[in-house]
């Protein structure tokens, strides 16, 4: 017996739905689709494509579309689970686009931040007749775009493959945005590490250093992908497309380099700061030898009169006391001195 709850099961597809429309000639059909009636009116019609987009689908919601759409098992298994790294997939009749996505958290100070990018995940799936976008976590980047193609109809005139390459455009666009909000952190940090007698936080560093490295890892794998869909014959892309798809790979070559040299911009400010801690140390140690010694003085002087021998010297003198006391006095001044000119304090 299934322990899956009746009322999971029970949600329809439509809840999952963004927004679901039918396109012809580039233009926008008027009125309300379901996604089992836009796909029945553009095979019966014969023309335009359906764009449907779907947020964080269930596996129910996912089989009932794939039902309708014709879409292979794994394609609807990769669109429920998520958590995909960036790959393209060709099908028989059609072709998957896994991207991950990342938005920058604003923050007031790098140092008060606990997390600088927020990271999803969007699928598009195109076929001759229709494209599915499938959205995985809180990325907003692509509230507009259905907006802008659809002011645009000379390029939605060219099928569902312009969504694909919009949809990757604005992420890619979105990478540029995070990379350079994390820019302006490392120069904070930077700033920071540098000036003159500011405490160190090379945890913060670290941090930061993390977070980069989790952005390169979610940039770096869609290079091939874009560079397939740029330079392959695909059926689904037409040749208009493919070469939009190059500029939007020039894009992602451009931030993968930032970001490549962002971390390599960090990694010398973690060398530098440990440089700095190693410096700081080496003078903290300089300033407690300097007072062990001035501390040595009067504390070897009272070691060799509390040592109690009947016949020592100056033991009966009338201003013994006065004189040593002096002396440690004096030798601890040109000790303290000695140590002050040389920067030892």
């Amino acid at each position: 017996m299934s322990t899956t709850p009746p009322s999971r099961l029970n949600v329809p597809t439509e809840r999952a739905v963004v927004d679901c429309g039918v396109y012809v000639d580039g233009v926008r059909e008027r009125g309300r689709f379901t996604h089992q009636a836009a796909i029945r009116h553009v095979r019966e019609t014969g023309r335009g494509f359906v764009w449907i987009g779907l947020h964080s689908p269930d596996p129910h919601q996912m089989e009932a579309l794939s039902r309708e759409f014709g879409l292979h098992e794994l394609i609807t298994e990769d669109a429920t689970i998520g958590r995909q790294r960036p790959k393209l997939e060709a099908y028989d009749d059609s072709l998957v686009l896994n991207m991950s996505t990342v938005s920058y958290l604003e923050h007031e100070s790098i140092t008060e931040a606990s997390d600088i990018v927020s990271t999803g995940e969007v699928m598009v799936v195109l076929g001759r007749d229709f494209v599915v976008t499938v959205r995985h976590g809180d990325f907003t980047g692509l509230a507009g775009i259905r907006a802008e193609l659809e002011s645009a109809p000379e390029r939605l005139v060219h099928g569902p493959a312009t969504v694909m390459h919009a949809v990757a455009d604005r992420v890619v666009d979105s990478y540029l945005e995070v990379a350079e909000g994390m820019s302006r952190d490392v120069d904070e940090l930077e700033t920071a590490v540098f000036a003159p007698r500011s405490p160190v936080d090379i945890e913060q560093i670290y941090f930061l250093k993390r977070e980069l490295l989790e952005l390169k890892h979610d940039i770096a794998p869609l290079a091939l992908p874009l560079r397939r869909l740029s330079v392959e014959h695909l059926d689904l892309i037409p040749a208009e497309i493919r070469h939009y798809f190059r500029d939007v790979h020039d894009h992602h070559t451009q931030v993968a380099a930032e970001v490549t040299t962002l971390d390599e911009q960090i990694t010398s400010l973690v060398n530098a700061a440990v440089a700095i801690i190693g410096v700081q140390q080496n003078t903290d140690m300089r300033r407690i030898s300097a007072w062990v010694a001035i501390a040595v003085v009067p504390t070897m002087i009272a070691g060799i009169y509390g040592m109690n021998f009947a016949n020592m010297p100056e033991l009966r003198f009338k201003y013994g006391y006065y004189l040593v006391l002096g002396f440690m006095v004096a030798a601890c001044t040109a000790l303290f001195l000695l140590f002050r000119k040389n920067r030892w304090l």
